[in-house]
């Protein structure tokens, strides 16, 4: 267990009022904990939130050692937070750092690291329905001297931040383009199945090209033959297809995405048929044309579920069904969403209480 040492703000922020946005304010305090090769994990502390003192040459600067986490903490009424699958978050960290050469942290440590700050600054959790309060744990190498090698210094931090939808559409449906000049970084062996910023800062450019022409996101394709499909954006992706769900396999350049896990045993309970395989852009033109793609829709932790009400495939434009929310992708945003809130049972035990 962590000896956690709590130094409080002596300047409390207002909070904020009005639409929250996302990742646009920031709460009182932060976690931090340092790590040394040889010491370990050490001086775990609750601060003040503000800058952070960096050498120019840290490791993080210069050759991306760095991953992160994405995970929410809801207020469920009589005073109650509660955090969504934590150890899950502190599982996929873990597997982001082997990969990336930088230390493991004990997962109850994760947890109580993320506890602790809530909890500090639960006051921010926003109770309006739709919001909730963002956690952003990462990991930094901070070696201050230049060369490749693996990192002998790092830095745990959590951040919060209270949001609202992640998309400006909300639930309503997004439009999506087929990106195939582009690729993540994210070829099997690779590093796709982290959550490292290389992975986001190699998306911007394709994301950006689709904003302009005014569409939410991308959807990528392998970086090896260019026409499986991967993920939508920044978030995983399924489609139902003639009565059967249907998402790309993990296979090692996918980021296994918490949210993703949820929805499939949620389909499983719900007896709905779900298939985990490799699916290609040409098979999901086709099921657009010949009427059986009935739904499409992203899941990942800041937008839960993000229906897709349009296609851009090589310029052209194809509408998903009529171009509305779909029955499964609005029961699995009412059901996680339940859950997270405590409005619906949670029979699996998905959250834990902050305390």
């Amino acid at each position: 267990m962590l000896d956690i040492k709590i130094t409080k703000t002596a300047t409390p922020k207002a909070k904020p009022t009005g639409a929250l946005g996302f990742g646009q304010h920031f709460t009182d305090h932060m976690f931090m904990m340092d790590w040394n090769e040889g010491e370990g994990w050490h001086d775990a502390r609750i601060v003040p939130y503000g800058p952070i003192p960096m050498s120019p040459a840290s490791t993080a600067f210069h050759y991306g050692a760095e991953i992160f986490e994405g995970m929410k903490a809801y207020h469920v009424g009589n005073g109650e937070v509660k955090l969504f699958r934590p150890y899950e978050n502190a599982k996929r960290m873990n597997s982001s750092a082997e990969r990336l050469c930088l230390p493991q942290l004990n997962e109850d440590d994760f947890v109580q690291a993320v506890n602790a700050v809530v909890n500090l600054d639960r006051d921010w959790v926003p109770t309006d329905p739709g919001t909730s309060l963002y956690v952003r744990p990462f990991m930094i190498g901070d070696d201050h001297t230049l060369g490749v090698h693996g990192v002998h210094h790092a830095i745990f931090m959590v951040i919060l931040s209270p949001v609202g939808s992640y998309y400006k559409e909300g639930l309503n449906p997004v439009s999506i383009v087929i990106e195939k000049d582009d690729v993540r970084v994210a070829g099997k062996g690779g590093t796709g199945y982290t959550k490292c910023g290389g992975n986001y800062a190699a998306s911007t450019r394709a994301g950006k090209k689709a904003e302009l022409k005014g569409y939410s996101q991308v959807l990528w394709l392998d970086a090896v033959e260019r026409k499986y499909i991967e993920e939508v954006g920044s978030m995983n992706v399924m489609f139902k297809i003639n009565g059967e769900v249907v998402t790309p396999a993990l296979v090692g350049s996918i980021l296994p995405g918490i949210t993703r896990k949820s929805c499939l045993e949620v389909l499983k309970d719900r007896g709905i048929p779900a298939v985990e395989r490799r699916i290609s852009v040409d098979e999901l033109e086709q099921a657009i044309k010949d009427g059986t793609l009935e739904e499409a829709f992203g899941t990942g932790t800041a937008a839960v579920i993000s229906p897709i009400g349009k296609f851009v495939i090589d310029g052209k434009e194809y509408t998903v069904a009529d171009g509305g929310i779909g029955k499964v992708s609005q029961m699995l945003y009412d059901e996680i969403t339940g859950i997270q809130s405590g409005k619906k049972d949670d029979k699996h035990n998905w959250t834990y209480t902050v305390k």
